[in-house]
């Protein structure tokens, strides 16, 4: 193997390890439609660990990941789905909602958005790697984070995203932005569900 070669191999298997991520929200390489989503353990308000693809298995499901109760705008987004999910769950499917949260702050965004669907802590981030959403955060960034929730924070968010998976784990449907400000709809969302029902 020559050296070129090697040099890339090693790149590789350094990102892949979760060593490397891009420094920039517009830089990430999300999991693409049609790709299936990894298995994953997570956990719950409790400290609990949760078995996703487990749950990914009982129902089709809307995936949101966001970047902490700490953050206005996913506060928002995560009581908007709130509001939306008896009309989601009508048309046959679960929310999960995962953050790089310690799990012990879960409980607070659950109490204060009005939540009753599922939030998960993925505080390693490892998941957010694999799915590819995944940016290192400034310092800055994660002293503020760390003053908001009192625990010392991941440099590691996400971008914010919304997956629709089935049963199978097969990704039907992604929402994706750099911009942490703009979010999907709650009435573009129930749209993209109703027509996903065919491919369930």
């Amino acid at each position: 193997m020559n050296l070129k070669l090697l040099a890339l191999v090693l790149l590789i298997c350094y990102s892949v390890n979760g060593q490397e991520f891009p420094e920039k929200a517009e830089d990430i390489s999300p999991l693409l439609i049609g790709e299936k989503f990894p298995k994953a353990s997570l956990l719950d308000s409790k400290g609990q660990e949760v078995l996703l693809n487990k749950l990914i298995k009982q129902k089709p499901t809307v995936l949101i990941f966001y970047r902490g109760g700490w953050c206005p705008y996913c506060n928002q987004q995560l009581a908007s789905l709130a509001e939306a999910e008896s009309q989601i769950i009508d048309l046959g499917y679960q929310i999960i909602a995962i953050s790089p949260d310690d799990y012990s702050v879960l409980k607070p965004s659950i109490d204060d958005n009005k939540v009753t669907y599922l939030l998960f802590s993925d505080a390693g981030a490892k998941l957010i790697q694999e799915v590819g959403i995944g940016f290192k955060t400034p310092g800055m960034a994660k002293m503020y984070i760390k003053k908001k929730t009192k625990i010392d924070a991941t440099e590691v968010l996400p971008v914010p995203t919304v997956m629709v998976v089935n049963t199978s784990g097969e990704i039907l449907f992604e929402y994706i932005n750099p911009n942490y400000k703009q979010r999907i709809s709650e009435d573009l969302l129930i749209s993209a569900l109703k027509s996903l029902k065919t491919k369930l």
